[in-house]
């Protein structure tokens, strides 16, 4: 009898103890994240980045989010991805040429603004990186950027129970690894749209430039638009615009990626939205105000085997065409997006 009732036992504990092993890994894998929606403004392209095996949900772009602020993500903790990249500047440097980076360096080119990523195919001013979800490994690693190694940032992620926390909810357990940290950063910086300015809503139909605005709009497309083509303003080539080697950085563009002579001095045309936050502009930030700009297409350009055929003969522009053009490029000014508050660094 006392056999029968300890064999009894046993098999119940047994069966218990698999009940609750298989509802604790029911627990584990059946997760439910809330979905969010990417939607494409009117007028714009289809994207190039579709979130195809990254999901963009609510939990990836919040644990994104955090990611994108926090200094863990370099060696001595004091340059996030937002030290170089800020919401007022519609994520680009203020007022820096160079930005700051790890033990007193400087970066060696001007940081972009991040808008519209989702239609790029490639990165960086000489489009060395083709896949955003490796993008910010080359910042992170760099020795004069954030100057740290993959392992150590995982390590620093591990060791924050909080983080524990946001990747068990954005992908079903507490697993923290490489992967996972760039797909959800991924999911944030590519969740930054901006198509919400003057020059939106007048498309749309929901404003109209004034005379002074529809002046400089048509100064544009006649000047500016075969590069900087709309609604991104930009073609996302390389170019050559005639600026003269910055010999202190010793930098030729393009060339660095494809090793080809005819790439020389060629940098990826920057998008025009914004442009006003933005400042200073160029690849090494040389350009302090848009003066700077125009003065350099009416009298800067240098002359090499590699400038850009459209600018062999510069580009005049009269005094009232320039007054005008830089009005209209006021119209491009997002001020939804730089002040979003989905956006801004989580508390």
């Amino acid at each position: 009898m006392k056999k029968t009732f300890f064999i009894f036992f046993l098999g119940v504990i047994i069966t218990s103890c698999a009940f609750i092993n298989g509802c604790s890994k029911k627990n584990d894998n059946d997760y439910k994240t809330t979905p969010l929606n990417f939607t494409i403004p009117a007028g714009f392209p289809e994207p190039q980045y579709k979130f195809e095996g990254n999901a963009l949900t609510s939990e990836g772009f919040e644990l994104g989010r955090k990611l994108f602020y926090d200094g863990k993500l370099s060696k001595d903790g004091n340059f996030s991805c937002a030290s170089c990249h800020q919401q007022f500047a519609a994520f680009a440097t203020f007022d820096h040429d160079l930005s700051h980076g790890f033990n007193n360096q400087f970066t060696t080119r001007n940081a972009p603004a991040l808008s519209n990523l989702v239609w790029q195919k490639e990165f960086q001013w000489d489009g060395g990186v083709n896949n955003i979800e490796v993008q910010p490994l080359a910042h992170i690693t760099a020795p004069n950027e954030m100057a740290e190694e993959i392992n150590n940032v995982i390590n620093k992620l591990k060791a924050d129970q909080q983080y524990k926390t946001m990747f068990k909810a954005a992908y079903g357990d507490h697993e923290i690894n490489s992967q996972r940290m760039l797909k959800a950063i991924a999911q944030f910086v590519c969740s930054l749209v901006s198509a919400n300015s003057k020059y939106d809503k007048v498309k749309r139909g929901e404003k109209m430039f004034t005379y002074a605005e529809q002046t400089g709009y048509t100064a544009f497309q006649a000047k500016c638009a075969s590069c900087h083509k709309e609604p991104l303003f930009t073609d996302l080539s390389y170019r050559n615009t005639g600026m003269p080697l910055n010999k202190d950085l010793n930098d030729y563009g393009r060339m660095r990626i494809t090793g080809k002579k005819e790439d020389s001095l060629k940098f990826k045309v920057p998008s025009l939205r914004n442009i006003y936050q933005s400042f200073p502009y160029g690849h090494d930030g040389r350009f302090y105000s848009l003066d700077n700009v125009l003065n350099h297409y009416s009298n800067g350009i240098q002359n090499s085997a590699t400038l850009d055929p459209l600018l062999k003969d510069k580009i005049s522009f009269t005094t009232e065409e320039r007054y005008y053009v830089k009005i209209f490029l006021a119209t491009l000014t997002d001020s939804i997006f730089i002040t979003d508050k989905r956006f801004v660094q989580p508390l």
